[in-house]
């Protein structure tokens, strides 16, 4: 069954010109979608599509069988969470209440979130590691802690999809593996279908090595190059042709587990 389904989607800001064209694909329960490939392709502005923020020039996308087009807000927000890159923290909200906010569409017209809406926050911090975060300001929060709270306040929706616009972009080591951990966890144990879009290629294999059905579309200029496993797709040669750099491909072993890793080795010229 399919939860997320594009067919010949294509996107344009001018007329004459178009960032993408003719993607097509499907996300279903329990896998992650990455969309990898470089600056400037079109990744974030497919992720807009998908949102609903840019209005397709042609195709469709369809959400649960449903044009989403004909979805009300109410029901889109029931099916998709979205999780942006970067955030500006304008108003001192507790973290309680900013991870509230992901259950407004399930409160009625001028009515204030209760006590549902509230429990509902506290066990989404609790899954992302933030809990006793509660009363905490968000306008304080280090730039991981922040994203973590992002993550609650789309877990909180209580969304099939959760949309991932660079979710790691302004994190350190540690706070991207704890991002990527919280992903693992959420599409093995949660059953979440999760669309991302990353230019960090090690994070596809990640997610395979730790046992996540895991797929990759490669995308380059105008529209998808490949898509497949991460093993399939992210090889030497596909690398070299979309991002103009040389690579190499490692194993290494632990626990009796192969993970395999890319390293950059030079700019091609």
């Amino acid at each position: 069954m399919s939860l997320l389904s594009l067919t010949n989607l294509s996107f344009g800001y001018h007329e004459n010109h178009l960032v993408f064209e003719n993607i097509s694909f499907e996300v279903t329960p329990g896998e992650v979608f990455c969309i990898i490939g470089p600056n400037g392709c079109g990744k974030s502005t497919l992720i807009d599509s998908i949102l609903g923020i840019n209005h397709p020039k042609s195709g469709t996308i369809e959400i649960s069988g449903k044009n989403s087009k004909k979805l009300k807000p109410r029901e889109f927000a029931q099916r998709i969470a979205y999780v942006p890159q970067s955030h500006t923290t304008t108003f001192p909200y507790t973290v309680l209440d900013v991870v509230v906010m992901g259950q407004t569409f399930a409160t009625k017209l001028f009515a204030s979130p209760g006590e549902p809406q509230r429990d509902a926050a506290r066990a989404s911090l609790a899954m992302v590691g933030l809990k006793g975060f509660e009363n905490r300001l968000y306008t304080e929060l280090s730039g991981g802690e922040l994203q973590l709270v992002l993550i609650a306040r789309a877990l909180a929706q209580e969304s099939d999809i959760l949309v991932m616009d660079e979710p790691t972009a302004h994190l350190d080591f540690r706070h991207e593996l704890m991002v990527m951990e919280i992903i693992a966890l959420l599409v093995k144990e949660k059953g979440l279908s999760i669309i991302m879009a990353t230019h960090y290629l090690n994070q596809a294999f990640y997610l395979e090595n730790a046992g996540v059905n895991t797929r990759v579309a490669l995308m380059n200029q105008g529209g998808f190059d490949t898509v497949g496993t991460p093993t399939e797709v992210l090889t030497k040669e596909r690398l070299q042709d979309v991002f103009k750099i040389i690579t190499t491909l490692g194993t290494t072993e632990e626990d009796g587990t192969t993970r395999k890793y890319i390293i950059p080795l030079r700019n091609q010229h």
